[in-house]
């Protein structure tokens, strides 16, 4: 009894420490966006003594965030169908084969998880400056997908190792064709590993800052997360107006993630099932 009660508080305990120190970021975030930089340089963490939402609307102006927003809307959005299309039959075909060449290409995959971008942002600017698709939306996502795929290989052939062989054999008996098998089969069982790629790489695109400062120059096409860092300035920064634009566009993916939560955890979960 005293074993159980130990436990619980010490659970419950884990969880206020994890919650805290999730939420004071963006708590600390929200109220220095509602300060003057004076304010915030003389304490961050008092409380403001006059609610400036100005700031939001000078941020929303400045950086322009309307349009950025979209824009970065548009690559995430990109880059999640094409990753999802891409990595999952590539994470079923590995998940099914065997022999030593289909363990050197999961190593392949693996290794490139752990390639850095700079390593090859040059040459790849070049090709693409070549190719003229420079200041493309379609051609960033395109990167990312590249970048993001080994990642939702090995998440979504963990789904894929986890459902019976004996389904797949069971529609070949009736007469089902592979593709159809993988669609009618397959691809319905591996639906909350699709949610979770789709939400851990829509974040990340959504924040990638590299990619998109170098491949996206025009003010046509910008993501948000340029125009924040643009709103820096060379001799000052007005920090409460680049605060309340980092709140801004934070937002969206906060409130698409609580909207999910329990699908992701599902999804994490049900996948660590079978690797």
């Amino acid at each position: 009894m005293i074993g159980d009660r130990w436990s619980r508080t010490f659970s419950l305990g884990l969880i206020g420490i994890a919650s805290f120190s999730s939420l004071l970021p963006i708590v600390l975030a929200v109220m220095n966006a509602l300060k003057t930089t004076v304010e915030i340089g003389s304490n961050p963490l008092a409380l403001p003594t006059q609610l400036h939402w100005e700031n939001f609307s000078s941020a929303w102006r400045n950086a322009q965030l309307g349009p950025s927003l979209l824009h970065s809307a548009e690559v995430a959005i990109l880059t999640i169908l094409m990753v999802c299309v891409t990595a999952t039959p590539c994470a079923y075909v590995l998940a099914r084969q065997k022999g030593k060449f289909w363990r050197f290409i999961t190593f392949y995959f693996m290794a490139t998880i752990t390639v850095p971008v700079q390593l090859y942002l040059y040459p790849l600017y070049f090709i693409f400056a070549k190719l003229g698709l420079v200041n493309s939306i379609p051609a960033v996502a395109l990167i990312y997908t590249a970048m993001f795929s080994p990642f939702a290989i090995f998440l979504l052939r963990t789904y894929a190792l986890a459902i019976p062989v004996a389904l797949e054999e069971a529609a070949q008996v009736d007469g089902a064709k592979p593709w159809q098998t993988f669609w009618y089969v397959i691809l319905p069982m591996m639906r909350p590993g699709l949610l979770t790629v789709a939400i851990i790489v829509g974040l990340n695109a959504w924040n990638e800052f590299v990619i998109a400062v170098t491949f996206l120059q025009n003010d046509s096409n910008v993501t948000a997360i340029v125009r924040f860092y643009n709103l820096t300035g060379q001799y000052s920064t007005d920090w409460g107006e680049m605060l309340a634009a980092a709140v801004t566009i934070v937002l969206p993916i906060v409130a698409i993630f609580v909207l999910l939560q329990r699908q992701f955890i599902d999804g994490m979960t049900s996948g660590a099932v079978k690797s």
